[in-house]
């Protein structure tokens, strides 16, 4: 079958999980990155016929607007769409839902929803190495059960109305160690980095660390501080495995 991916992966591990389901469904495949800013989704093509799968990352119990807004561009043609959402080990909340609104009323037909299990974005200690070899092997199970399923999903969990979002709060800056190579300006998924001068504008940023991630330098930092304080909030909550779980 003809495989869609349509993706929003910051950091690479929604895209590791999801590369974990769809690879099972065979080698045609087509990615749409949500994160790519230039990106004129109203012109994707999906058909009818199409498998497509939708990964995001869970951003405080939401679904990250920016990617909900760039999917809400694409038309699905009642295509099957199975939803993923990727969290840190503490708690997806309303994101699935989220997701699943925004596919049905962009005309894609749910057929089931993931909620998987990923290394934090920005603090690691948190499900570190996740997703790992007992995650894959699941994952690849769900995508068995998944794969010839064309009844749609009925058990979705979430709230409706969503929970109010959180701010961005922690915010990425450049430290001595720039070079000025411009690369976090250019993969910025929302472009709050200023080309000149690689600032960020705090108001447009996402705590996606993307740019984080694809400095070579290490040369972007969140305030340590602020990320002590917030591992500790969740420390709790994060303490035991979480499972990943199929809906059908």
């Amino acid at each position: 079958m003809n495989v869609v991916e349509i993706i929003f992966s910051p950091t690479g591990g929604t895209w590791k999980v999801a590369n974990m389901i769809d690879r099972n469904w065979g080698e045609n495949m087509t990615q749409i990155d949500l994160s790519n800013a230039k990106t004129d989704f109203t012109k994707c093509e999906i058909k009818q016929e199409d498998m497509v799968l939708v990964a995001m990352p869970s951003f405080g119990g939401r679904a990250p607007a920016v990617a909900i807004e760039r999917f809400r561009q694409i038309r699905g043609n009642g295509a099957r769409c199975t939803i993923v959402c990727v969290y840190g080990n503490r708690a997806y909340e309303d994101t699935l839902v989220e997701m699943e609104d925004a596919a049905r009323e962009a005309g894609f037909r749910v057929i089931a929803a993931v909620a998987a299990v990923a290394e934090h974005s920005i603090m690691s200690q948190y499900a570190a190495n996740r997703p790992d070899a007992t995650d894959e092997k699941q994952l690849a199970g769900f995508a068995d059960q998944i794969a010839s399923r064309n009844e749609n999903a009925v058990s979705i969990p979430g709230n409706r109305p969503y929970k109010k979002s959180g701010g961005a709060g922690l915010v990425p800056k450049p430290n001595k160690d720039c070079v000025k190579c411009g690369l976090c300006a250019e993969k910025c998924p929302v472009q709050a980095i200023d080309s000149a001068n690689f600032t960020v504008d705090s108001k447009k940023c996402i705590s996606c660390m993307r740019c984080v991630k694809q400095c070579s330098h290490d040369a972007r930092k969140v305030n340590g501080v602020m990320v002590s304080i917030a591992a500790m909030a969740i420390k709790k909550a994060c303490s035991v495995r979480k499972e990943n779980e199929l809906f059908l």
